[in-house]
């Protein structure tokens, strides 16, 4: 596949000539990672938790973020992948977008950030929230690193030309109720408002609000920290999805537990969604002419 950027040319420089090479069946994801941000001149840090291994991406050699440093803006996303998927939309696209948001980050005066790419987001049969990765993590560094930070999560990024801000959380809190539920709700509310703002500082149009599966966002709320989804679809999809929500918002449960779908109901689901953590998430089904939409966002919100 040409992976070309916006202006046509093909996306050859780092980190997206190793691609192919991570969404390979026997990659070991973990040392392409490693390898790329040393080419890359990136900082970072390995931080084992729970038998989990995930990386922070640092601004500087000088930050240590477990000893006082306080990032403002948290942008993360999840290079594992469920087994037998190539995984070229979850979430191969998303970490190599952010490793490229973190390189043109480097030297600039931004405000105070950090990219996390978590480990263990997928889990398999039977498993439950707590043995996610980024609960473990989350727990890890609430009182540390991620206590003020606004945190983004950035899932299934790599197909499609519209930008998907989630709305998922108001559906779990909503059923929940109590104080704690509400200022969560306040927070995440907070968060999609500051990605509004980004988009529109942008000039971009394709954006719209929309429930989605369950990220990384999960752990890291039963950790409770507040983090808002972003994620890409084709307009089509976003469109068709949209007007189901809006006839049908009960639908929204499907996005939470499957459980609550009828099984002919999933293929209501976008085309896209219905791909990840299958055998069919590859990177013919990218769409790197948008990727630089991904990158322009991201970079925005760090400069909040």
């Amino acid at each position: 596949m040409r992976y070309l950027n916006s202006r046509g040319k093909p996306l050859v420089e780092p980190p997206f000539h190793r691609f192919i090479e991570f969404i390979n069946p026997g990659a070991d994801r973990f040392n392409v990672i490693k390898f790329l941000l040393s080419e890359m001149d990136l900082d970072y840090l390995v931080l084992p938790v729970a038998g989990n291994r995930h990386f922070l991406i640092l601004p500087s050699p000088d930050v240590n973020p477990l000893q006082g440093y306080r990032a403002g803006t948290v942008l993360a996303a999840h290079y594992d992948r469920a087994k037998g998927s190539p995984g070229a939309n979850d979430n191969s696209a998303a970490v190599f977008l952010l490793l490229k948001v973190a390189q043109k980050l480097k030297g600039q005066d931004a405000a105070p950030w950090m990219i996390i790419l978590t480990d263990k987001e997928e889990l398999r049969q039977g498993q439950g929230i707590r043995e996610q990765g980024s609960y473990s993590l989350g727990e890890t560094l609430r009182r540390g690193i991620l206590q003020e930070a606004q945190v983004f999560i950035f899932d299934a990024c790599g197909t499609g030309d519209t930008l998907v801000i989630s709305t998922v959380t108001d559906t779990l809190l909503r059923n929940e109720g109590g104080l704690g539920a509400g200022h969560t709700l306040f927070v995440i509310r907070s968060l999609r408002e500051r990605a509004l703002c980004a988009a529109r500082n942008l000039g971009m149009h394709r954006v719209t609000l929309l429930p989605t599966p369950f990220s990384d966002d999960a752990g890291f709320l039963r950790a409770g920290i507040s983090a808002q989804i972003i994620t890409v679809l084709p307009q089509a999809e976003a469109s068709a999805f949209a007007s189901l929500v809006r006839s049908r918002p009960e639908f929204s449960g499907a996005l939470i537990s499957r459980e609550q779908a009828q099984e002919a109901e999933t293929t209501l689901i976008p085309k896209t969604w219905r791909r990840l953590n299958t055998g069919s998430d590859t990177c013919h089904k990218l769409s790197p002419e948008h990727f630089d939409m991904v990158i322009r966002f991201a970079e925005e919100l760090c400069k909040g």
